[in-house]
């Protein structure tokens, strides 16, 4: 995959939901958020996951 620049829209692309698939393109016209963090297991990540779901 190729690297974005910023501002540039995101690609579409699909995840594992609970409920079945997930593609970035379900949201299209809706406030979203995606989150990406460098390291699991950190107090820092950890803290500003939480502050999302808040």
């Amino acid at each position: 995959m190729a690297d974005l620049d910023a501002g540039a829209k995101a690609p579409d692309f699909e995840m594992a939901g609970e409920k079945g698939p997930i593609r970035l393109s379900d949201f299209a016209g809706k406030a979203l958020v995606l989150y990406f963090y460098p390291k699991d297991d950190t107090s820092g990540c950890t803290k500003e996951a939480q502050e999302f779901s808040a």
